[in-house]
């Protein structure tokens, strides 16, 4: 007995150890991360910046258009750069035009494209910033290895490209392809009936069909088209090439080797790594060595770098990320949360230090219930001050719901917008559930007490209220936009039909005013309140504090943990159905209607 008491006290002591001391490495891990989130958080990062240093922009990384919760450093020995934020891109390049101790850019890396970042509009505001630079009269670099559509659209920015000599360039074009679950619905007996306004309002063809409508198809192709006429006419504008050549050399040879991409002037030269880094090191004043070549990275530029004399001041302009898809509520991270959006709105508009309202969206729309809320604080806040839309890589369906009624409308060419219309889905599963026996019945004291069950289909009667009420919203879609757009109703129906347009096509329909990115859009709202030079810039929502961001972070990876797809094959097809389940999963509207893009529209690589 006394043994037992001995083993049993000494098991007790050493628990008590274990857990005092699992206590004590979690606070210091906490207050580790803790103390970088706060050094990440001031002005300086540290980093040393020498005279004549090349500014390195790793591509290896998403960018985004809202802020990322946390930012660490990269370089160009780094292999990932995380999230980059399109505007911090863009204003370290602004930078480091005139800052003397720069003395060039490099650009090396490779995309990795998540949600909504990485789009080809955002892309094309780096671009143009790198040109601006460029322009400047410091040189860019640009060094590629394997390089996707996007790295290479990035990169023709440079002056000079040089590609790793077992490399190929891919330039495919643009594509898209849509899922269709109608087969597997079928099969499994799960029924779906569907109400639309417009032809072309694709979105319910994911659930009806097998394949494209011929109507969608032919949207689909002008879109697509469009885009990558733009992108074409870009490239060749800065390699002395034309569409139509960089086109031919893309379709005669598929993968374009280094050599052939040289021949045909898509690259500069073909050099490994170490002979690049061996040029930066002469360039930069290091002799051959291990001694790297003077650089710093962007990131940490960005952080070092003090706000510029022009963006400081009493005045505000808010700047507010629409980035993901419309929910009805506060919805989670990566999604615009209708109730959420709405109090941010609404706080903005109260605060006599904010004088203009900048709403940047990258979202495909959603539900229409959430759209609304937003909406409509946005027309308030239009009452006390102006409001600007500055349109992403997608401001469709709601997102130009949310979009129409601004006091000016920036897009991008390459701006995925309109898709002006309605559409209900409704599931039953009654065949699914009589496949195996199980029957329903009911009960009720009103004709459509159970009109919203799943258990069976909707009469025709109750159909044809459902539709009454989809005609009535897209009615009001139109009379938003015709009043917004300053447009004849009429005009308005004629280029809806929740046919989906380019940002270059919706600029002559006049769905936006006129071509500029988020910082052309800060400008125009800056003059429009009269700030003169000197005002603040604050971005929303805004950061979540630690604890908060540490608790979040800690159930994604437990999520994440449980479902992580594999690499390959197995890792692209799981990554696939993820992000249809994705869409599903924000399907949340009260009313079941919804103004969205045809569900996961992707435009190539």
């Amino acid at each position: 007995m006394k043994n037992f008491f001995t083993s049993m006290l000494g098991a007790l002591v050493a628990l008590i150890i274990f857990s005092c001391g699992g206590f004590l490495l979690l606070l210091g891990i906490l207050g580790a991360i803790a103390s970088l989130a706060a050094r990440h958080a001031g002005p300086s990062s540290g980093a040393v910046l020498e005279s004549g240093s090349y500014l390195v922009l790793n591509l290896s990384g998403n960018i985004t258009d809202a802020p990322p919760l946390f930012n660490f450093p990269a370089s160009f020995n780094s292999d990932h750069a995380g999230t980059l934020q399109l505007r911090q891109v863009v204003a370290a390049l602004r930078r480091a035009e005139g800052d003397s101790r720069i003395a060039g850019v490099l650009i090396e890396g490779s995309l990795e494209p998540s949600a909504y970042g990485s789009g080809y509009a955002a892309l094309r505001e780096v671009r143009q910033a790198l040109l601006d630079f460029r322009h400047s009269g410091k040189p860019v670099r640009a060094f590629l290895e394997t390089p996707t559509l996007r790295d290479y659209y990035v990169a023709s920015a440079a002056g000079e490209i040089d590609l790793e000599p077992y490399s190929t360039l891919f330039l495919p074009g643009l594509a898209a392809e849509p899922v269709f679950v109608a087969g597997a619905l079928e099969k499994y007996g799960v029924g779906v009936q569907v109400s639309r306004v417009g032809k072309y309002k694709s979105a319910v063809e994911t659930f009806t069909r097998t394949s494209m409508s011929d109507e969608d198809r032919a949207q689909l192709q002008q879109l697509l088209g469009g885009i990558w006429q733009s992108l074409l006419t870009e490239v060749g504008r800065e390699r002395h090439l034309t569409p139509a050549a960089i086109q031919a050399m893309g379709d005669s040879q598929g993968l374009i080797r280094a050599d052939a991409a040289r021949r045909g002037h898509l690259v500069d030269r073909v050099l490994y790594r170490d002979q690049v880094i061996a040029e930066l090191q002469q360039a930069t004043g290091r002799g051959p060595g291990k001694e790297p070549f003077k650089q710093i990275a962007l990131t940490n530029y960005a952080r070092m770098a003090l706000p510029a004399p022009a963006q400081t001041g009493p005045n505000r302009v808010a700047v507010v990320y629409a980035e993901g898809e419309i929910v009805d509520g506060d919805g989670t991270e990566g999604q615009v949360g209708g109730e959420k959006f709405a109090r941010e709105i609404r706080q903005l508009r109260q605060d006599d230090r904010v004088k203009a309202i900048v709403l940047r969206v990258n979202s495909p729309g959603g539900s229409v219930t959430g759209s609304e809320v937003i909406e409509r604080e946005l027309q308030l806040a239009r009452k006390a001050k102006p409001v600007i839309v500055s349109m992403g890589t997608y401001a469709a369906s709601g997102g130009y719901w949310i979009s129409a009624g601004a006091d000016r409308i920036f897009a991008e060419p390459t701006t995925v917008t309109g898709s002006i219309g309605v559409f209900d889905v409704q599931f039953n599963v009654d065949r699914l559930f009589g496949n195996f026996g199980v029957t329903f019945d009911r009960v009720k004291t009103g004709k459509f007490a159970d009109a919203d069950t799943i258990t069976r289909p909707k009469t025709d009667e109750e159909l044809a209220i459902v539709q009454r009420e989809v005609d009535w919203i897209y009615g009001q879609f139109l009379d938003k936009v015709a009043a917004g757009r300053h447009l004849p109703r009429a005009r308005v129906e004629e280029i809806a039909q929740g046919r989906v347009w380019s940002g270059a096509d919706a600029l002559k329909l006049g769905l936006v005013d006129e071509f500029g990115g988020l910082g052309a859009a800060v400008r125009y709202a800056a003059q429009r309140a009269n700030l003169g030079p000197r005002y603040g810039i604050e971005e929303y929502p805004t950061k979540k504090d630690l604890w908060e961001t540490l608790a979040e972070m800690f159930q994604r990876v437990g999520e994440q943990g449980a479902r992580a797809p594999a690499g390959g094959l197995a890792g692209d097809i799981a990554k696939r159905v993820q992000a249809e389940l994705s869409v599903l999963r924000a399907f949340n509207d009260p009313r079941g209607l919804y103004a969205r893009l045809p569900v996961q529209l992707e435009l190539g690589r």
